[in-house]
């Protein structure tokens, strides 16, 4: 039998004939000036992986701090061109075919993402901390991560100066991934930018110079468990599509409403099924509070925050938040909005037992790494208060405090970097003891950091901790606040005790020396302790603005 008999037969079988008319294809619309902070941040990570293969070792690093800055400014001139040209307010819609919203709260996160990430990039390039080896500079980051700690491999590439520049690109990735996640406009968008900013982190976790096995212990742990959440996460989607037929947030409102009139004959027997929603809500929620950080879901944070190398700490703390927060908070105010009698009791449990253990747990902890990881949980649970108010309040004061926290975050583990003892850096609590009176000027940052940590009056914390507890008492949530102020007073007394700590103690004669660092760190290291005094003594004009980004694009 000839081909073309075979082919006709195949395609009278498939029910087609050769005189049926042709599909036409639509070319997907994609909004590219829209997506250019995206584009930039992607498309320099690809040039990053290319300077890796291409250029020589010795310039490899001159290189990738240049690129990585550049496209993080130019990243950020976008966002603010896009706010400035009106797609934060009049302009707002959605883009890429319903993938991505182009909205106030996403560029208010995008833009707070790009800086806080252009602040710690700084930390990242730091090579003035430890002495220097062999006549080679070393930063944070191990010689060759491919070799076994310890191993001859390793000593050789300690030897001959090697360094691991990967970072840059990998903290590319995962900024790109971050950009995403808070301006997904439907389910499986959400889940991609969820492995692409995840997946670099995991690597970034594994690569400190000291302690490497406990650094590769953090990465193991924090890739085990992230494992988990994107399972929930997945598992969740699959159940919201089989409820609403539809992936796109704007399609499962409709269904969540009741507000739908056309139903899929496939998806009839599933559509609408209360079950399969409130399953799927749940577990995609429970994703997302893994990445906030959250209890129960907490237990990474301590052991990966100790054990990764502390810029990458620092980065993490201040830039997943930010993602993860954005994210939760389109995903309950533009999907869920029809479901909040159900998901707001759940959210305020969660929300308590956050505050009131990050607290409690912190008051008994001995590294100051595990110190600042408890407190970043007890800051989520102030930030859920925000989230549960369910008023556009709410969402302004949300995105005001995420940009308040990112920057003291960066800058308090830009300061930890510094002291440092024959072991690499001193995070023992009890080494930090007499510190203000070794090098003042670095333990009254720190100390400055820590009240901004614990909401005292004139730092930012107290203006991000009024405006989310405002909102919450506005929204009907007042006997939340009451447990957040209790928390907040515990949260006090172990911020405190740092302080007293510090300037009231004896300096041991055998204790940890303050690095001097290159201007990289002393910059990231101001810039934190600006923003804390700025948004804490004169926050109105960066509450207006954040209420002005507060409306979601639905």
């Amino acid at each position: 039998m000839s081909a073309t008999a075979v082919h006709s037969l195949w395609t009278m079988a498939g029910g087609v004939t050769s005189a049926a008319p042709k599909e036409k294809f639509n070319a997907p619309v994609i909004e590219y000036a829209q997506l250019t902070p995206v584009l930039i941040v992607i498309g320099v990570a690809v040039v990053g992986v290319l300077v890796e293969a291409f250029v020589p070792r010795r310039a490899r690093y001159y290189t990738q701090v240049f690129l990585t800055v550049v496209a993080l400014a130019a990243a950020f001139a976008a966002v603010v061109g896009l706010a400035a040209g009106g797609y934060g307010t009049t302009k707002a819609h959605i883009a890429a075919m319903g993938a991505i919203a182009v909205d106030g709260p996403a560029l208010f996160l995008q833009g707070t993402i790009l800086l806080t990430s252009l602040v710690a990039v700084f930390t990242f390039a730091e090579r003035r901390l430890d002495p220097v080896a062999h006549g080679n500079r070393v930063d944070s980051f191990a010689a060759q991560a491919a070799s076994v700690p310890g191993s001859e491999s390793e000593q050789a590439a300690v030897k001959a100066g090697f360094t691991t520049t990967e970072v840059f690109p990998l903290l590319l990735f995962s900024v790109a991934g971050m950009l995403v996640f808070p301006a997904a406009n439907d389910l499986l968008t959400l889940f991609v930018a969820l492995e692409v900013f995840s997946l670099p982190l995991y690597l970034l976790c594994a690569v400190a110079r000291r302690k490497r096995l406990m650094s590769q212990e953090a990465a193991v742990k924090y890739f085990l468990l992230g494992a988990f959440s994107s399972a929930f996460l997945l598992f969740g989607i699959a159940l919201l599509y089989g409820y609403a037929g539809s992936v796109s947030y704007a399609a499962v409102a409709d269904v969540v409403d009741g507000s739908v009139t056309q139903i899929d004959p496939a998806l009839a027997d599933t559509m609408g099924n209360d079950v399969l929603l409130l399953i799927g809500g749940a577990m995609i929620l429970t994703g997302l509070l893994f990445k906030v950080g959250a209890v129960p879901f907490h237990m990474w944070t301590p052991d990966v925050y100790q054990g990764a190398p502390t810029p990458v700490t620092g980065f993490m703390a201040a830039a997943t938040k930010v993602a993860a927060f954005g994210a939760l908070l389109r995903l309950l105010y533009v999907v869920l909005p029809g479901l909040s009698w159900d998901w707001r009791p759940v959210m305020w449990a969660v929300a308590i037992v956050t505050m009131l253990g990050g607290a409690i747990v912190a008051i008994t902890q001995t590294d100051i790494k595990r110190l600042l990881a408890y407190s970043s949980i007890a800051h989520a649970g102030f930030i859920l208060a925000g989230v549960i108010a369910t008023t556009p309040s709410g969402i302004s004061s949300v995105l005001f405090y995420l940009g308040a926290y990112s920057f003291v975050t960066v800058g308090a583990f830009a300061v930890v970097t510094l002291v440092r003892d024959a072991g690499g850096e001193a995070t023992h609590l009890s080494k930090w003891a007499g510190l203000g009176r070794r090098s003042p000027l670095v333990a009254a940052v720190f100390a400055v950091y820590l009240l901004a940590f614990a909401g005292i009056p004139l730092t930012s914390g107290f203006a991000g901790k009024f405006a989310v507890f405002k909102a919450a008492a506005e929204g009907g949530a007042g006997g939340l606040v009451v447990v957040g102020v209790i928390s907040s007073a515990i949260a006090a007394f172990f911020y405190i005790r740092v302080i007293v700590l510090m300037f009231f103690s004896e300096p041991k004669a055998d204790g940890p020396m303050v690095a001097v660092p290159s201007p990289l760190t002393m910059t990231t290291i101001a810039v934190g302790v600006a923003v804390t005094l700025v948004l804490g003594l004169a926050p109105q004009y960066f509450l207006d603005l954040a209420s002005q980004a507060g409306v979601f694009v639905r």
